[in-house]
């Protein structure tokens, strides 16, 4: 089941040019999958790296996260947004940079989950070769 940028933005609140995920491929209450498409036009390249540029690192774990946060909001039913929060980052390595031009296949699991507290393991590839991965704990909030 896909999910377009017009469904991302009715269960998240972030907005250009903070919106890291372009479309999911796949979601469930337990797992999703989704693409970000990297251009020279995003504003981060400015200044990172004009020269050479490639994505900052953060914003890698930030698209996972919000991959994620769409994924619980999913699990809740979509009429109740309920916004994600970085609680921690366990494990987390950058295996090769990204660039301009390439397509990021992000992947969300779910591990466990106890009240407020999801903690989810993340995966982000290019071409077949992972750029990321690491666990990502989420608080929910309101």
């Amino acid at each position: 089941m896909t999910k377009d940028v017009k469904w991302i933005q009715s269960v998240l609140p972030h907005r250009y040019p903070f919106l890291m995920v372009d479309r999911i491929l796949f979601i469930s209450a337990e797992e999703a999958v989704g693409v970000k498409n990297v251009t020279i036009n995003e504003p981060y390249f400015q200044g990172h790296f004009p020269d050479d540029p490639i994505m900052p690192g953060v914003l890698l774990l930030e698209a996972l996260a919000q991959l994620g946060g769409a994924m619980i909001n999913f699990g809740h039913g979509e009429k109740e947004e309920r916004r994600g929060y970085f609680a921690g980052l366990d494990g987390v390595r950058f295996r090769r940079p990204v660039r301009p031009g390439d397509q990021i296949i992000l992947k969300v699991t779910l591990i466990k989950h106890k009240g407020n507290i999801y903690k989810l393991k993340g995966e982000a590839t290019v071409d077949g070769e992972t750029v990321v991965e690491g666990e990502l704990l989420i608080a929910l909030g309101k």
